[in-house]
């Protein structure tokens, strides 16, 4: 009885010492991905579809967000993700003419929308890279 449970405390101890020194698991040469509990928004679309991510600390300015949104096609439906995923669209249905890029999340057209960002992104004076 004693040499089993000598055996087994041997075999135990040889196991949890060779679990200990082994990376985490590999796809490729990244490391696998963990699952994150539900309350967190890592996995959601919007997080995905937002341009750049700042650097941790200084968050981009709404201004820098909408730039980046320059960079995607012109006139194409990402463009206008892109945007509304920096400014939730919220529409109206007769709204005023836009005054500020705030406004052209009132605009329930696409199309109008998208033309209404891109004047106001365009204008934006091109900040300095730092």
């Amino acid at each position: 009885m004693r040499m089993i449970l000598a055996v087994a405390a041997v075999l135990y101890s040889a196991s949890a010492f060779a679990q200990a020194d082994k990376p985490p698991p590999m796809v490729g040469d990244k490391p696998l991905v963990q699952v994150k509990p539900k309350g967190t928004k890592a996995g959601t679309k919007e997080a995905a579809a937002k341009p750049a991510a700042a650097p941790k600390g200084k968050p981009q300015s709404i201004a820098a967000r909408l730039q980046a949104c320059l960079d995607l096609d012109d006139g194409t439906k990402d463009r206008l993700n892109c945007y509304d995923a920096v400014i939730p669209p919220a529409p109206k249905p007769k709204p005023a003419k836009a005054k500020g890029y705030a406004d052209c999340r009132f605009f329930k057209e696409e199309d109008e929308r998208l033309a209404c960002f891109n004047g106001f992104a365009e204008s934006i004076p091109k900040l300095p890279k730092s």
